[in-house]
């Protein structure tokens, strides 16, 4: 396909319809920041052009240069040929209202924690001026960023076992000027960590079960893996951070942490143990919250998964 099949498409708002009809027809898969085939479609072109979607919409109408329409049609075609999610395309996502690089090395940023940051963790985290947040598999770097953002008071680390991700999070932290706030680790959960206890634990790791991960669109398969799958059922590494994290939280603190479509799993590995299962007023589910204390309640469980 080339500009010439194309000629009738002259304005913004023609590239949009089209490139949203090409998407619906092909029964694309969104949900790596765009929930259908429109906001898609006008994502990739508003990038191409170098505008945002702050634009007037009577530039909706404004008509294209043969470069500008080379560009765009680019795009939607890397979209549409080979399924790659938007962000990987124009390298930008967004989180907590706030704009974050991205590139194949990390996942796309999609988290419904991003409301409970937005909220401060209110009611449940206690701010302070000596406040300590902990992003274990930190990817991108979104999740320890937007908590350094909206709890300007606290010190915030971050770790992943990825070092290409730790570079896409380095990118990130100086893009937001966090350096003195953010702390990046290469460690693998806790293992290379300093010795020190948190207010808050907060974790979206890898919770995707290896059946599971077979019925995936193909817009994840581009992906890392190393970010999405975690054993059998999707929760070996949930169990280690259950296992280990009541080490490193302060009494009063509090762990949150998702598991998404697997808390099914979750549940049936700790039937003993009362999880709070947030709500989210944008959508989302599959996260839960445990205190300190719970995690030393019941803590012979937590053991007893990671010793079988």
């Amino acid at each position: 396909m080339n500009l010439s099949d194309l000629g009738e498409l002259s304005t913004i708002r023609d590239w949009v319809r089209w490139g949203a009809s090409r998407f619906s027809e092909a029964g694309l898969f969104f949900g790596h920041g765009t929930d259908n085939a429109f906001d898609e479609s006008l994502a990739l072109v508003l990038h191409a052009l170098h505008l945002d979607h702050s634009l007037p919409r009577d530039f909706l109408d404004t008509r294209l240069t043969h470069k500008e329409k080379e560009q765009v049609l680019a795009y939607l075609l890397q979209r549409l040929e080979e399924h790659v999610p938007a962000a990987y395309i124009t390298h930008e996502a967004h989180f907590a209202g706030l704009s974050f690089y991205v590139n194949e090395n990390v996942l796309v940023p999609r988290s419904p924690i991003a409301e409970l940051i937005e909220a401060r963790f209110e009611p449940w985290l206690q701010t302070d001026e000596d406040l300590h947040v902990l992003d274990l598999c930190t990817g991108s770097g979104c999740i320890a960023i937007a908590c350094a953002h909206y709890l300007p008071e606290a010190l915030v680390d971050a770790s992943d076992i990825s070092p290409s991700a730790l570079e896409v999070a380095r990118v990130n932290v100086e893009r937001h000027q966090l350096q003195e706030q953010v702390v990046l680790y290469r460690s693998d959960l806790f293992d290379d960590l300093p010795e020190r206890q948190y207010d808050l634990i907060v974790s979206n790791p890898p919770y995707v079960s290896m059946e599971e991960m077979q019925t995936l669109p193909d817009e994840f398969q581009h992906e890392p893996a190393l970010g999405l799958e975690a054993g059998e059922d999707g929760m070996d590494i949930v169990a280690r951070i259950l296992c280990q994290g009541r080490h490193y939280l302060r009494p009063g603190g509090i762990m949150v942490v998702e598991v998404g479509e697997s808390m099914g799993h979750l549940m049936d590995r700790y039937p003993q143990v009362p999880f709070l299962w947030l709500d989210f007023e944008r959508g989302g589910h599959g996260v839960f919250l445990l205190t300190a204390e719970q995690l030393q309640q019941y803590e012979e469980f937590f053991l007893e998964e990671c010793e079988s």
